[in-house]
C-alpha cells in the first residue's frame, strides 16, 4: 500500500467495513463461532444470527426475508439466476445490455457455448450518454421471445441508472423473467424490488461499508433456478455450503446503515460531485453520461491526450485513490467495453478516469484534488511536448 495515501476516491470498488458492521462481526469469529447447521446452542445462535441478517437485508429493499439467498459475492449471484434459470428453462433468448459487468455478460455468453440446443445472446445497445435504446430492446423481442432479461441498474464505471422499472414491464410482457444487477446502486439511491418490476435482484455487502465475501440474490418465491453448488441444501437448497456467518451479520448490519446514510448523505455527496465536475470542465475534461440520470457519488471523465493508466499512478502518488475503470476488469486492461458500447472515440477512451464518492470525502478533499490534478496534468502534458 502506498504510504502517501490519505484521499480514497474509489468507492464504487469497494468501501471501508464501518466499525458497528465490524464490532457486530467480532464474536462470530471466536465466541459465537458455531455452525448455524448444528442443533446444539452454539448452532442456533449463529442461526439466529443469519436469519436476523436476512430480515435486515429484506426489509431494505421491501421484500420477505425468505426471497434473500446468501451468496459469496455479486458474481456468485447474478451467475445462480443467469445460469440457475437457464437450467430451468427450455433454450430461448437472452437479452443483456452492451455494458453489463463482466460476471452478468460472460455468464451469458456460456449458455449460447453448450451443447444441442444453445441460447441466443442478444446485447441491447445504448445511446451515447449509456442508457438502454428501447427501440432496441422492443425489436429485440419482437424478432424471438426472450427468456431472460437482465439489465443493471447502475453503471460501475459511468453511473448511469437505467429505467429498470419499464424494461421489466416489458420483459414480464413478453413473458420473460427479469433480473438487475443493483449492486453499485445499492446504498446510493432507494432500491425497492417491487417497485423495479423485476424476478430477480442482486445486492453485495462491500459497496456499503460491510464486509467483501456476502452478497445475496433476491427473488421471487415463484421462481425456480438449478443451483450452482449441490451438497446439504443450504439456502434454501438454492447455494449449499456452511454459512458464511461473520460476512452475512455485517452484511445485515450494513444494510440497516446504509439506509439512515442515504437519507443523511446523499444530498452533501451530490453537491460534492457537483462541484468536482464543476472544476473538471473548466479543466476541459469530458464527463461520460453527463445529462443522463447517475449515481449522485459517480464522475467518469476524461482529459483528451492524458492517458487514464498513467493519470491514476500519478494521482496515487500524490496521494489520491481513483480508478481507470472498473476494478472487476481490471485483470484484462484494455477499452472499456462500456465507452466501446457508448460510441465514445477511443483515443478519448483510453483518457477515462472515475472517481466515486464516499461519506467520508469532503469539500475540501475536492478542492485539493482538483488542484492536484491541473498541476499533474500540467506535468505530463510538458512530458508529452518534450517527448514529441
Amino acid at each position: 500500500m502506498n504510504d502517501a495515501l490519505d484521499v480514497y476516491f474509489d468507492h464504487n470498488a469497494t468501501t471501508a467495513v464501518d466499525g458497528r458492521v465490524w464490532g457486530a462481526m467480532l464474536p462470530y469469529f471466536q465466541t459465537k463461532f458455531g455452525n448455524p447447521s448444528s442443533r446444539h446452542a452454539y448452532g442456533m445462535e449463529a442461526r439466529k444470527a443469519v436469519n436476523l441478517a436476512r430480515e435486515q437485508v429484506a426489509e431494505a429493499v421491501g421484500v420477505q426475508p425468505a426471497q434473500v439467498i446468501f451468496t459469496s459475492g455479486g458474481s456468485e449471484a447474478n451467475n445462480l439466476f443467469i445460469r440457475g434459470a437457464a437450467g430451468y428453462l427450455k433454450p430461448s433468448r437472452i437479452v443483456v445490455s452492451a455494458i453489463e459487468h463482466p460476471c452478468v455478460m460472460r455468464a451469458a455468453q456460456e449458455l449460447g457455448r453448450g451443447t444441442g440446443e444453445k441460447w441466443e445472446v442478444h446485447r441491447l445497445r445504448v445511446d451515447a450518454l449509456g442508457q438502454v435504446d428501447a427501440v432496441d430492446f422492443d425489436a429485440a423481442v419482437a424478432q424471438r421471445r426472450p427468456g431472460l432479461v437482465s439489465v443493471m441498474l447502475a453503471n460501475n464505471e459511468t453511473g448511469v441508472i437505467q429505467d429498470v422499472a419499464a424494461i421489466g414491464e416489458r420483459a414480464r410482457a413478453c413473458g420473460a423473467w427479469m433480473h438487475t444487477d443493483a449492486v453499485q446502486a445499492f446504498g446510493k439511491i432507494a432500491v425497492d424490488f417491487s417497485a423495479l418490476n423485476v424476478h430477480a435482484m442482486t445486492l453485495s455487502a462491500h459497496k456499503i461499508q460491510g464486509p467483501k465475501g456476502a452478497a445475496a440474490l433476491v427473488m421471487d418465491k415463484r421462481l425456480l433456478l438449478r443451483p450452482l453448488i449441490f451438497g446439504g441444501g443450504h439456502e434454501n437448497g438454492l447455494r449449499s455450503g456452511t454459512e458464511n456467518v461473520p460476512a452475512i451479520v455485517g452484511f445485515g448490519v450494513a444494510c440497516e446503515l446504509a439506509r439512515g446514510r442515504l437519507m443523511q448523505e446523499g444530498s452533501r455527496i451530490a453537491s460534492l460531485r457537483a462541484r468536482l465536475e464543476q472544476g473538471l470542465i473548466g479543466r476541459g475534461a469530458t464527463i461520460f453520461g453527463l445529462g443522463a440520470p447517475r449515481l449522485p457519488n459517480t464522475c467518469y471523465f476524461a482529459i483528451p491526450g492524458v492517458e487514464g493508466d498513467t493519470l491514476v499512478v500519478r494521482l496515487d502518488k500524490a496521494g489520491f485513490a481513483v480508478a481507470s475503470g472498473a476494478a472487476c476488469s481490471s485483470v484484462t486492461p484494455g477499452q472499456s467495453h462500456v465507452l466501446e458500447a457508448m460510441g465514445v472515440d477511443p483515443m478519448l477512451a483510453r483518457c477515462a478516469v472515475r472517481i466515486s464518492l464516499g461519506s467520508d470525502n469532503t469539500l475540501v478533499q475536492v478542492e485539493a484534488f482538483l488542484t492536484t490534478l491541473e498541476s499533474v496534468v500540467r506535468e505530463l502534458e510538458h512530458v508529452g511536448k518534450v517527448a514529441l
